[in-house]
């Protein structure tokens, strides 16, 4: 049975690494496409992350969550009938990223400091600022060969990666903190406390004709189903409702 996945964080840490991953999903598949078609979505996903960076201590909440996650590793380490191998070649990139992290001058500031880029972020925070007759600098770009504006394009995630791939393993284990339980409710509504829980996964089959809505915090949560509506855009379905939850 295909199944459509929602994540909800509970915290707003949780929310910068989810925002950050999608971001860098989007950046990165225009790299598999034509990138002077799909340089809109590159440039609005590239300068969200600088911005998202800028004005959160994105850096300093990876380093705390990879120490935490090297120290949860030795202990595990310990454990009878551990993969050993996998867990040594996870605890080996943990290691690493920190120390990458603590660098004093973060690698992708260098994005910042790029005239190209910082012309075109100007312009990109305008509504339709970025047209051709705005931005001919820009269109001179698209119309050089496509290897070079691949190069360029991955130079610029590059100086992201050690971002990224401390993202990554970071949110690899928090999924994995937890397993799915199926649920039924009889009137599409769900609550429940939030203690301890960064967060939501919530599967639900692809066939049925609601959707899960959120709210909540790391005290309490509530998840109410909705249906798609003509009229109002959505309403709240009163149904009996199945779903799969995962409270990691």
């Amino acid at each position: 049975m295909t199944k459509i996945l929602y994540e909800h964080p509970l915290n707003e840490r949780i929310r910068n690494y989810l925002k950050l991953e999608q971001l860098f999903a989007q950046a990165h598949d225009c790299l598999q496409r034509k990138i002077s078609v799909g340089h809109q979505v590159f440039f609005n996903a590239l300068f969200t992350i600088i911005d998202t960076l800028e004005r959160n201590d994105v850096r300093g909440d990876l380093i705390k969550d990879l120490e935490k996650l090297e120290q949860n590793l030795v202990v595990w380490s310990q454990a009878p009938g551990i993969d050993a191998s996998i867990l040594e070649d996870n605890l080996q990139q943990t290691v690493g990223l920190v120390c990458q992290l603590k660098i004093n001058k973060p690698v992708w500031t260098q994005l910042k400091n790029d005239k190209f880029l910082s012309t075109l972020k100007q312009r990109f925070a305008m509504q339709g600022g970025s047209s051709s007759f705005d931005l001919p600098q820009l269109h001179f770009w698209l119309n050089q060969d496509s290897e070079l504006l691949a190069a360029d394009v991955q130079g610029w995630l590059a100086l992201l990666e050690q971002i990224q791939s401390a993202l990554n393993i970071v949110l690899k284990f928090i999924r994995q903190r937890a397993s799915f339980d199926k649920i039924e409710t009889v009137s599409g509504f769900y609550q429940e406390s939030g203690e301890g829980i960064l967060l939501l996964r919530i599967q639900v089959a692809k066939d049925l004709p609601y959707y899960p809505s959120v709210s909540g915090n790391r005290f309490r949560y509530s998840i109410r189903f909705m249906s798609p509506c003509e009229k109002s855009g959505r309403q709240y379905s009163n149904q009996a409702t199945s779903f799969e939850l995962a409270r990691c």
